[in-house]
């Protein structure tokens, strides 16, 4: 491709999209525009088409119209990147993920001869309605994971804040679109480039692979028992102690077969890999906000040894404490630097 010629972006319109899918990406592709046309670059930047079944206003899911320029019907050129935006219904308080059937038709069409394919949200059940996330990786937003994984040929990773398989890549909650554009921006221009789109938006560039979409307090369902609520609350203020289960269930009063069935059926998660996740949580903070050796925070963290640690940052985050640490903590004035990190807030 002529790196002169504009990269160019396919967004695809339909009722009831998310606005902030589309919006946000728009704006770090729009600012990355501006940057290089700035440093007067040869990058040609990008040139961010909006397409719908038909021209004109398009309702998104708060009500904010947006406006299709082009149609399905009538679109002409080759697609260096076709953006898929989701939408959703809440039902009893949970989202619901919902396609379109003019734009499934439309993806499934021009997708396989886009450059790359990026699901923002909940777009990737659209793209997956399309049969383009077959054989890959993929997330979508953590409370609509479990309806993907019924596409029995997408392996849906429920953490990561973004993915990227292939030419495909999907983001989690809505905020996480602007993360993945800005990995895409960085792919395409560079570091430097995507750095400075951060600094405007005043955001992070993308984490490390496997930064999780939530904290870990927030990942379990709350509890329906207020022995366990307790209890939770408790083990949350002593992660440095005993917590196997044998401890838990004395403190329970329960036999510590009987407190392992009622503690999973009551988060969903073993005992111990509950303790394990806040324990990581724990370790998280303490690289982000403090000096304090590996060694310090295994021990605080009640992760025990350095080489836990370790483990426990390879297995759930796939990085390093030393490199997350690197990205995430604050400069010594206090002030956050964005951060650049590679494929792997919640929105």
């Amino acid at each position: 491709m002529d790196p002169r010629v504009p990269h160019v972006v396919a967004v695809v319109l339909f009722p009831g999209v998310d606005a902030l899918d589309v919006t946000g990406p728009a704006e770090v592709f729009t600012l990355a525009t501006k940057r290089l046309a700035r440093d007067g670059s040869a990058a040609g930047g990008y040139d961010v088409r909006f397409v719908g079944e038909r021209e004109g206003p398009v309702p998104t899911f708060s009500g904010l119209r947006l406006c299709a320029e082009e149609t399905f019907a009538s679109w002409q050129r080759e697609i260096d990147t076709l953006l898929v935006p989701g939408t959703v219904e809440i039902e009893d308080n949970h989202p619901v993920p919902r396609t379109d059937a003019a734009a499934v038709e439309w993806v499934r069409a021009v997708g396989p001869g886009a450059g790359r394919v990026a699901s923002m949200c909940a777009g990737a059940h659209l793209t997956a309605a399309a049969g383009l996330l077959d054989g890959y990786r993929a997330t979508t937003h953590w409370a609509t994971a479990a309806e993907l994984a019924r596409y029995p040929q997408v392996e849906v990773l429920t953490d990561p804040i973004f993915v990227r398989s292939g030419k495909m890549w999907t983001s989690a909650g809505l905020t996480a679109s602007m993360d993945l554009a800005l990995a895409l921006v960085a792919e395409d221009h560079g570091h430097e480039v995507a750095l400075d789109v951060a600094r405007i938006m005043v955001m992070y560039l993308q984490r490390p692979g496997g930064q999780s979409q939530f904290s870990e307090p927030l990942a379990h369902r709350p509890s329906t028992r207020d022995d366990l609520r307790r209890l939770r609350a408790w083990i949350g203020e002593h992660l440095a102690g005993d917590l196997s289960v044998t401890a838990l269930a004395e403190r329970a009063a329960m036999s510590p077969r009987h407190f392992a069935r009622v503690f999973h059926a009551d988060t969903g998660t073993t005992p111990a890999a509950y303790v394990e996740r806040l324990r990581l949580e724990l370790a998280r903070r303490l690289l982000e906000q403090t000096d304090r050796t590996a060694q310090s925070i295994a021990r605080e963290s009640g992760l025990r040894s350095v080489e836990t640690l370790h483990r426990v940052f390879r297995d759930r985050l796939r990085t390093t404490p030393g490199e997350y640490r690197r990205r995430f903590r604050p400069d010594p004035a206090g002030a956050h630097q964005p951060r650049i990190g590679g494929t792997v807030p919640h929105g």
